[in-house]
C-alpha cells in the first residue's frame, strides 16, 4: 500500500481488530495507522505498539487517505458532521456502522466523497474475517479495489448488493459469536468428559476450523461431509440425532433469524 495513511475513528473491538489485522498482514506499518478514541488512557496500548494515536478526530483525518468510521450507528452522523470538512480531498470514507446505508453515508458526507459501507467481523485481527463491501456511486473502480484489497488481506472480502447486507451481517458479523457459543458448549462437554479446559479449547477450535476448511476446500455441502463420518449404528450419528432431538438446527436458525430481524427493524 506504499505510503497510504489510514485513520480509524474508534479504536474499540472492531476498529482495533482491523488495525491489528492490517499490520499483521504487513499492509500497513503501525506508524501509518492513526487510531482515535475519546479516552486518552485507552490509547496507551496502541501507542506502545507503534500506532499513532489521537483524541482529536479532525487532526487525525486531515492527512489520511482512508478513514474508517468504526463507531456505533447512533454516533456516526455526529462524528461525520464534525470531520467532513477536514477530510483530505480524494480520501475514501469507510463505515462499519451496522445498518447505516450507502445513501445515508452519502447524505452525511456529501456526494463528492467516496463512501464505502463495510461489514467485517472480529476475526479480522487474525486475518480470517468475512467482510462484505458495498460502494457508493461516487466510488471509482480503482478506489473500490483499494478497499477490497485491504480487507482481502484480513480474510475473504466480497462486494455484495446492499440488500443482502442485513443477512450477511447476521451470518458473518453476528455469526462469529454464534459459532463461538458452539465452541464454548463443546468445550464444557469436554471438561465433563475429563479433559482440562485449555486442552479442550484447542481440540474443539481445531475441529471447527477443520470442518470449515473441508467446506471451503471441497466446495461441498455440509451433509456430504457429515455422511463421511456417520457410519450405520455408529457413535457419530447417535450424537447427531441426540442434538437434533434437542432442537440443534432449529436453535441455530432461530438464533440467526433473531439477529437478522433485529438488524432489519
Amino acid at each position: 500500500m506504499g505510503q497510504i495513511k489510514m485513520t480509524i475513528i474508534g479504536g474499540g473491538n472492531m476498529g482495533g481488530a482491523i488495525a491489528k489485522g492490517v499490520v499483521n498482514a504487513n499492509v500497513f506499518q503501525p506508524a501509518d495507522v492513526t487510531i482515535t478514541r475519546r479516552n486518552h488512557e485507552a490509547l496507551n496500548t496502541w501507542a506502545a505498539d507503534g500506532f499513532k494515536t489521537s483524541t482529536d478526530n479532525n487532526a487525525a483525518v486531515a492527512e489520511a487517505d482512508i478513514v474508517i468510521f468504526a463507531v456505533k450507528p447512533f454516533q456516526i452522523a455526529d462524528v461525520i458532521a464534525s470531520v467532513k470538512n477536514t477530510l483530505k480531498p480524494g480520501s475514501i470514507a469507510v463505515s462499519i456502522a451496522t445498518g447505516v446505508s450507502v445513501a445515508q453515508l452519502t447524505q452525511m458526507l456529501g456526494p463528492d466523497t467516496p463512501a464505502v459501507r463495510v461489514m467485517p467481523n472480529t476475526a479480522a485481527e487474525v486475518r480470517e474475517s468475512l467482510t462484505a463491501i458495498v460502494p457508493s456511486p461516487s466510488v471509482t473502480p480503482g478506489q473500490l479495489q483499494k478497499v477490497q484489497d485491504i480487507f482481502q488481506t484480513l480474510g475473504l472480502a466480497l462486494v455484495v448488493p446492499e440488500e443482502q447486507m442485513p443477512a450477511l451481517t447476521a451470518l458473518a458479523s453476528c455469526g462469529i459469536a454464534h459459532a463461538l457459543r458452539y465452541i464454548r458448549a463443546a468445550q464444557e462437554s469436554a471438561i465433563e468428559m475429563g479433559i482440562n479446559s485449555r486442552l479442550a479449547a484447542q481440540i474443539v477450535a481445531q475441529t471447527v476450523k477443520g470442518a470449515a476448511q473441508l467446506i471451503l476446500t471441497n466446495n461441498s455441502h455440509p451433509e456430504a461431509e457429515i455422511d463421511k463420518v456417520c457410519t450405520p449404528k455408529g457413535v457419530t450419528i447417535a450424537g447427531i440425532n441426540a442434538m437434533e432431538h434437542a432442537g440443534f438446527t432449529s436453535a441455530v436458525m432461530k438464533g440467526m433469524m433473531g439477529s437478522y430481524e433485529k438488524i432489519i427493524k
